[in-house]
């Protein structure tokens, strides 16, 4: 700890300000990965469960029950409402056209707020992990140029004047990197398990888009129409 509190007040305004930085972008990025790695689990197990479970429900009101008490993320169960909210309503334009469009339309905008739902932090990850070594590099620059200045001021120039003010620069590069490498590992890692993800919501859409239509091409025709 006092090695630390030398290092912030030996440096100016600026290398502090880099310090803090890089400290907010560590810690941001490590909130990030817990929070985005918990969901991201416990949506594949509520996936694996909840959508084999739904299909082997004997009506579609059992199936919506068990997707509520299974779905924790809101992933699945938005998108069965939306399959299910075809063709209510009238007099717009979304309930106005065929119903494999409005099947369409709705199930992409169901899956879209799931994935962004499960890509949230993404950004911010891979934000760190593309910038997090140069702030550290410039960290550096800014240090040895800072100690430079002030060994320019004491007259004299000796290696153990020099060798020292340099190396704690240099920890601003090491420390850069140090907050770069995990954010670069969880977004790689957790843009693996998204796609996992996203793989089986499009299935599940496919299926309940078809279930739907199934449905309206086995109904009998309105008004006793032949």
């Amino acid at each position: 700890m006092d090695g630390l509190a030398l290092f912030w007040e030996q440096n100016d305004g600026v290398g502090q300000a880099v310090t803090a930085l890089l400290l907010a972008m560590s810690v941001g990025a490590w909130v990030v990965i817990a929070w985005q790695g918990w969901v991201l689990r416990r949506a594949a197990r509520d996936i694996a469960r909840a959508v084999p479970a739904f299909w082997d429900a004997a009506t579609l009101d059992d199936g919506h029950r068990r997707l509520a008490a299974m779905d924790r993320e809101q992933l699945l169960l938005p998108l069965l409402q939306a399959a299910t909210l075809a063709r209510q309503g009238s007099g717009s334009l979304e309930t106005g056209g065929r119903l494999e469009s409005q099947l369409t339309r709705r199930l992409r905008d169901a899956l879209h707020r799931g994935l962004a739902h499960l890509q949230f932090g993404q950004v911010l990850l891979a934000s760190v992990g593309a910038t997090a070594p140069f702030v550290g590099l410039f960290g550096t620059v800014w240090g040895i140029y800072h100690a430079l200045v002030g060994i320019a001021a004491a007259g004299t120039i000796t290696i153990e004047k020099v060798s020292g003010p340099i190396g704690e620069a240099l920890i601003m590069t090491a420390a850069g990197i140090a907050v770069a490498v995990p954010a670069v590992l969880a977004y790689n890692l957790f843009g693996k398990w998204v796609a996992a993800n996203e793989a089986e919501l499009e299935g599940f859409a496919h299926d309940l888009r078809e279930m739907v239509l199934d449905g309206a091409r086995a109904a009998p025709p309105a008004n006793g129409e032949h």
